[in-house]
């Protein structure tokens, strides 16, 4: 696969950091300070990344760079500056006294962050080191120190070897775009002191050097074995220093590509040498910020570090690409590009937890993307970073598309923003039902959220999605001035959510319908369900769905019905949209209870089996991706909401809890997307499933940004007493809120910067006594809630029974 072996040797010592203040040793000095979360052993050999918004690296915890993914087979890790990759990664090694040791089994990993070190102690050697990533924002390169200790009595001669693996190569689907990969080729720059590599046919570039000023000179030979696919080049170089007893040694590796030329990648690398101390404090402030929006203070110290995570993780999958735009991608490793539905989902936690600056861009990213796909309001559902679209859309990415945009309306009161994006809606909901809906009773055929081979027919998340879209862009029309098409949404609305309610409900099962099809259609998917079921050795589903199928030939020739097949997860998207009738609901939340283990919810709940409640450790996934048998984050997610949406904050906290128990399992920091550790190591749509309960359910967060009206009403679990939150950001206002309910008596206080907003407090009738802080400007009574409508830069309530 390599076509180029190069080495280098600096014929220069450098001298050791001891009494010298660089920016390298400041930033070891300042990642002391820092919180950083620990690895575990048995998890050493699992992904981690080191991201910014331009590019990230992704290797495995204990340093090497193996193969990874399927997307791309093998190439999913690395160095990627999309939409091309740079490096399949690196090795390293120090030796001395004819002793080598490889820089690739890390004894500890721990992740920060914005940042990462991994830990080579060898053992006996006397001397210790650690490794270092870091990618600055806005830049197009990232940094890796080695630190070198001598930890011995005696002074040391080291040699450090650093081998790159260079592999310039286009994204996924690149062919649909012309991008098309050809061999590497490396070369060295005496006068710049640094590498140099291109791919022969595409303007891609990647180079890299130390330290300024430190000259080098060819030599033979590489260290440390790495085996890797694809047209690139091995390239490596060394440095002789020496380090006194108790010293130490920093050496920086500065890495910048670029997709135009090698003069812009070279000013990437000399920014990256003069800027790194300014790159990594402007940073860490950035991201010291992010921790503080919507900064949470609850009992359950667990679930309060998952959730300032969440935001990090969110972070981390930023894709800034020129030409196309700024916006998260679903997840790390194998889903790096964007996604209509998985921004649907997140955009929802996100523009509750203060990030528009990312809302906004992806708004924007993905509705070009969408227009310049589809034209007709339908919303893209795979995009790779190339702007080539996978798929141009399932069914119900174009109805969440407008309860989206009115998400972030009632978050942020931008008139602009509807005035924008509605005409989009406006042909999305036509597109909807006009083409889709071929037998005209509202209900659209095709995918939605399961992909499951011939289950596209009526979907339940897809009617429900549908019902909310219509719901919501009645309002968006009447506050846009068209009264006529705002009542002909809401009256769409309201058949939908009557249909959802008779039509899909199944009393035998206790449930939602998967589907509404015909006895002919059931057909084949009971059949394709019985050889899964019976292929997972689940023989309680066997016998139900051959029950199931024996019931199709009683059934009249064509007649249309709700089948219960397999228990989907999205069968519970009636009770997170909130359309469910509140018995049906109940019976069904209770039914839901029954496809989980410790972790959450499955996504096809006949995988399960009576053992699932004993699944506490990791997730026995297939040799190909795959996800059959799987709990996801997203499922649960979209479980606590639905219990949260009919008084059940215990149960919210459950499924909660549950999805927590991943947080940290393989990768400390991050909670992959399938439970508790395969698929993405990181997912964009847990910043849904984790900020809509805890932000807008139990503080009850609910804005009215168009208005500057906030209504607060709280639905905690009962074992929280106290709770606060800090800095959610509404329109142009900001909100401190902190809740304390003890000895049956109750106090909310919130603190506004514009005191002229009103907060509407809503306590419980039950509270008979009530004490008010604040200028009052209203007061009424709702569904057994007292609501208090006040303005003030502070406003209390006290409550008692």
């Amino acid at each position: 696969m390599r076509n180029q072996t190069l080495s280098l040797l600096a014929s220069v010592l450098l001298f050791s950091c001891q009494g010298t203040t660089t920016p390298e040793l400041r930033i070891f000095e300042d990642l002391a300070t820092q919180e950083g979360l620990s690895g575990k052993a048995d998890y050493l050999a699992s992904p981690f990344s080191a991201a910014g918004d331009r590019i990230y690296l992704i290797g495995h915890q204990n340093g090497q760079f193996p193969d990874l993914g399927w997307h791309v087979e093998g190439e999913m890790g690395g160095i990627w500056l999309h939409p091309i990759k740079l490096m399949d990664g690196f090795t390293a090694s120090v030796s001395w006294d004819q002793q080598t040791y490889c820089l690739d089994q890390a004894k500890t990993f721990t992740n920060y962050p914005f940042s990462n070190l991994h830990h080579f102690p060898l053992e006996g050697s006397g001397v210790e080191v650690e490794r270092v990533q870091f990618v600055p924002d806005g830049k197009e390169g990232l940094t890796v120190l080695f630190r070198i200790k001598n930890v011995d009595k005696s002074e040391k001669k080291v040699r450090f070897q650093f081998n790159a693996f260079v592999d310039l190569m286009p994204v996924w689907l690149g062919e649909r775009t012309g991008m098309i990969d050809q061999a590497d080729m490396v070369s060295f720059d005496e006068l710049t002191n640094t590498f140099s590599a291109k791919d022969q046919g595409n303007p891609w570039f990647t180079v890299w050097g130390t330290t300024e000023g430190v000259s080098l000179s060819p030599q033979d030979g590489l260290s440390c074995t790495f085996s890797s696919k694809g047209n690139g080049a091995a390239v490596g170089f060394s440095l002789e220093v020496t380090i006194p007893a108790g010293a130490e040694q920093i050496i920086p590796v500065f890495i910048a590509g670029s997709t135009e030329s090698e003069l812009k990648a070279m000013e990437t690398l000399v920014d990256l040498r003069k800027n790194l101390d300014a790159d990594w404090f402007a940073k860490k402030r950035r991201y010291e910020t992010l921790a503080t929006l919507s900064e949470i203070k609850i009992p359950d110290v667990d679930l309060q570090k998952a959730f300032e995570w969440i935001k990090y993780n969110t972070d981390w999958l930023v894709r800034d690409v020129p030409g196309i735009g700024r916006g998260f991608g679903a997840g790390l490793q194998d889903y790096p590009w964007w996604f209509g539905v998985d921004s649907e989902y997140t955009i929802q936690g996100l523009i509750a937890t203060g990030r528009k600056d990312l809302v906004y861009s992806t708004l924007e990213l993905i509705h070009n993307l969408s227009e310049k796909e589809n034209g007709n309001g339908r919303i893209v559902h795979e995009v790779s970073t190339n702007g080539a679209v996978f798929n141009p859309g399932n069914i119900n990415e174009t109805p969440q598309w407008a309860s989206t945009i009115w998400e972030v309306y009632r978050w942020t009161g931008d008139r602009e923003l509807l005035e924008k994006y509605f005409p989009s809606i406006e042909k999305g909901l036509d597109w909807l039902l006009r083409e889709n809906d071929k037998d005209g009773n509202l209900l659209a055929d095709g995918y939605g959220m399961m992909e499951i081979h011939g289950l596209k027919s009526e979907m339940i998340d897809v009617a429900a999605y549908s019902q909310k879209a219509f719901a919501d862009a009645a309002k968006m029309a009447e506050i846009l001035g068209k009264t006529e098409l705002s009542k002909r949404y809401q009256h769409t609305a309201e058949a939908l959510a009557a249909k959802i309610n008779s039509d899909f409900w199944v009393e035998e099962f206790g449930s939602y319908a998967d589907f509404i099809g015909t006895a002919e259609e059931a057909l084949h998917l009971i059949e394709d369900a019985i050889i899964r079921a019976d292929t997972l050795d689940k023989p309680w589903a066997v016998d139900e769905l051959k029950a199931t199928k024996a019931k199709l030939s009683t059934l009249p020739k064509g007649q249309k019905q709700g089948f219960v097949l397999y228990h989907n997860w999205v069968v519970n998207t009636p009770m997170e949209t909130g359309v469910a009738d509140p018995e049906k609901a109940k019976i069904a939340l209770a039914t839901a209870k029954k496809y989980t283990n410790p972790f959450g919810t499955f996504v096809t709940g006949i995988d399960r089996d009576e053992q699932a409640e004993n699944e506490d450790g990791s997730f026995a996934g297939s040799k190909s991706f795959s996800y059959t048998g799987a709990v996801m984050t997203l499922p649960t997610g979209v479980s606590a909401i639905g219990e949260n949406n009919y008084g059940n904050p215990d149960q919210g906290l459950d499924y909660l809890k549950r999805m927590t128990r991943s947080f940290g399992f393989a990768l400390p920091g991050s909670m992959y997307e399938v439970s508790p550790d395969y698929g993405m190591f990181t997912q964009a749509w847990n910043m849904y499933s984790f900020g809509v309960p805890i932000v807008m359910q139990f503080f009850g967060i609910q804005p009215d940004a168009g208005n500057r009206v906030i209504y607060i009403r709280p639905q905690m679990p009962s074992s929280w007493e106290e709770a606060s939150i800090q800095k959610v950001i509404v329109g142009d206002n900001e909100i401190n809120f902190s809740y304390v309910d003890k000895s049956g008596a109750r106090v909310i206080e919130v603190e506004q910067t514009q005191s002229k907003w009103g907060i509407s407090i809503e306590i419980p009738e039950e509270f008979s006594k009530v004490k008010i802080l604040g200028k009052e400007v209203s007061s009424d009574t709702q569904n057994g809630y007292r609501r208090i409508l006040m303005t003030g830069k502070k406003v209390r309530v006290e409550a008692s029974k």
